[in-house]
């Protein structure tokens, strides 16, 4: 066979997962380490540091590249944070991989050690998402959030500079990093609901490629999987960008699923929350459903 080459993004974070993806097939997979070579990519994403992800072409940034390398036959897995994906998938290209799903909650770090409850009146807080905005203002009305952007250990740089009086974070990135050290507050999924998909690592291939997709299918986690399906199901429906501020979180008890999911105005000035549950085989579906309902509720208020 020849040699698997795996593409990712060149973070520290994102080859720490592709590093997650060869242990993973080198564990399950039957290969030796030298069936296995890891290929750094660069992403538009990773260049334009300044602006939000919206202004410079949405979150596809992040994975069009490494996209287009797997179409062009240059590398023959593509991994990706699942959140930084877009919803729709690319053509000729096939997401049916999860590693096992790590922690999804949002935490807080702030210069002082203060949590968002103590915080001082008028904090500024470090962020590039428009849902994590509005969740944290829906927390705290006072407080001013300021566009972040870059991986982890620059966005702890500006925070240790003084440019922000904390920033949010996903704990999964920082618990890969070893920097939980640094967080000052932990917050449950009921008080901020994560970014669909957060602490998914996801691992396309091309649709045809046989092979590749054997290889995949032994190493899939099927309850990532099965989260992963209904949380991308309501973005499927919304039909959303980047730019679309909205939380979805899933539980798997037994053989039920369940979903939740929070939906805010362009403005942030409306919420619209939903939940539901169903039966784990009817987890896409319980996505779409979900879905349908939310896009109802908002009359499109969170679509430019």
């Amino acid at each position: 066979m020849k040699k698997i080459i795996i593409g990712s993004r060149g973070s520290k974070l994102a080859l720490l997962y592709a590093h997650k993806a060869k242990e993973s097939l080198l564990n399950n997979a039957s290969l030796i380490a030298d069936d296995i070579q890891i290929k750094e990519i660069v992403t538009k994403g990773d260049q334009v540091q300044d602006k939000r992800l919206s202004e410079v072409g949405g979150k596809g940034l992040f994975s069009k590249n490494i996209e287009q390398e797997l179409l062009d036959n240059k590398i023959d897995i593509a991994v990706h944070a699942l959140k930084d994906m877009p919803a729709i998938e690319t053509e000729g290209l096939t997401t049916n991989c999860f590693l096992e799903r790590n922690d999804p909650r949002e935490v807080f770090i702030s210069r002082e050690g203060a949590k968002i409850s103590t915080i001082k009146k008028n904090a500024i807080i470090g962020t590039s998402s428009f849902r994590r905005e509005f969740q944290i203002n829906k927390l705290r009305k006072d407080l001013k959030c300021k566009l972040i952007r870059g991986n982890v250990d620059t966005r702890l740089k500006k925070l240790n500079e003084g440019q922000y009086d904390g920033i949010i974070l996903s704990i999964a990135g920082l618990k890969s990093l070893k920097l939980e050290n640094c967080i000052t507050e932990i917050f449950s999924t009921k008080e901020i609901i994560p970014s669909a998909g957060q602490g998914i690592i996801a691992l396309q291939s091309r649709k045809e490629d046989k092979e590749i997709n054997l290889i995949l299918e032994k190493i899939n986690n099927e309850q990532s999987k099965l989260r992963a399906l209904a949380e991308r199901g309501v973005l499927k429906i919304l039909e959303g960008d980047c730019e679309t501020a909205v939380g979805v979180h899933s539980e798997i008890i037994e053989d039920k699923i369940n979903l939740e999911a929070e939906l805010f105005s362009l403005d942030g000035s409306q919420r619209f929350y939903e939940k539901s549950s169903d039966v784990i085989q009817n987890a896409e579906n319980l996505g779409f459903n979900l879905g349908k309902i939310l896009k109802t509720k908002s009359k499109n208020s969170y679509k430019k």
